[in-house]
């Protein structure tokens, strides 16, 4: 039996999301037997943790695609807790009907240059302004006309409609007509340094709480809508099931290769400046 002494506390930083804290009700609540682990949770948004994360901050971080190019020397990705969209993503949104081919002279509001919605939107349309603003702000600038338009990665996605905006572009549908692959958001990400029986072990925890999550619906959206920022239940089940789905359990080939995709775009522009080479604890 363990006892407080042997106790091994393992941080682990997420956002504070409805699909983050959906997937990991199992731990935050200790439904799961975790032996010795102690799983102390740090919430903050992606730019932070992506942030963070360059310093080695937290033992297990959520991590934008974009971001883990650069922090490969101290970080792996978990095979799991993926947030990826299959034929939906990030989506630019304005006031006035723009098209695609507008984006290079819109000043456009975007939620972190590390995000890999930005890199995913500079694959698109290499140039163009942009100001970064805190992703839960972006349709108010663009209502204000702040900005011309915004680059939108959370629960704004579901409802920018209602608020008079509409669409330039869906990120997903496009990367998915253009490369028929899923497009990837961000990931789950452990420090190297905890060493393979420990990471091991801590990416069976992980897994576990996304299964238990997935198998306890109802009770763990429940909990998730404390963070749930302006939802609805329907909404936030409507969100949730985005982001938080089966290649969230596991990438599958198709879930990693288009990780890799997307980091080889940016490299082969000259947005991400080294090659980056994808890889998984098992």
């Amino acid at each position: 039996m363990s006892t407080a002494i042997d106790k091994q506390i393992i941080t682990v930083a997420h956002s504070p999301d409805s699909d983050d804290a959906f997937m990991f009700y199992g731990l935050a609540t200790n439904k799961l037997d975790t032996g010795n682990l102690q799983f102390t949770h740090v919430l903050e948004d992606i730019q932070t943790l992506n942030e963070k994360a360059a310093r080695g901050v937290y033992d297990v971080t959520a991590v934008s695609f974009h971001a883990y190019a650069y922090v490969t020397d101290k970080y792996a990705l978990l095979p799991h807790g993926a947030s990826i969209g299959d034929n939906y993503g990030p989506i630019v949104v304005a006031r006035d009907p723009y098209k695609v081919e507008d984006l290079p002279r819109l000043k456009i509001a975007v939620p972190g240059t590390l995000t890999s919605a930005f890199l995913a939107l500079r694959i698109l349309c290499p140039e163009f302004e942009y100001e970064v603003i805190p992703f839960d702000q972006i349709t108010k600038a663009v209502e204000d006309r702040q900005c011309d338009a915004g680059l939108l990665i959370h629960e704004g996605q579901l409802f920018y409609q209602d608020l008079g905006l509409q669409k330039v572009v869906d990120l997903g549908e496009w990367w998915h007509t253009w490369t028929q692959l899923p497009l990837p958001m961000g990931g789950n990400a452990v420090r190297r340094d905890l060493g393979a029986e420990t990471i091991s072990r801590v990416s069976h925890c992980l897994h576990e709480s996304i299964r238990y999550s997935l198998d306890h619906r109802a009770d763990a959206l429940a909990y998730a809508m404390q963070f749930a920022r302006d939802m609805d239940t329907e909404l936030a089940d409507r969100f949730v099931a985005m982001w938080v789905n089966n290649l969230t359990l596991d990438y599958t080939d198709r879930g990693r290769t288009a990780v890799q995709r997307l980091l080889d775009e940016g490299t082969q522009r000259g947005i991400i400046p080294h090659q980056v080479k994808v890889e998984f604890v098992l």
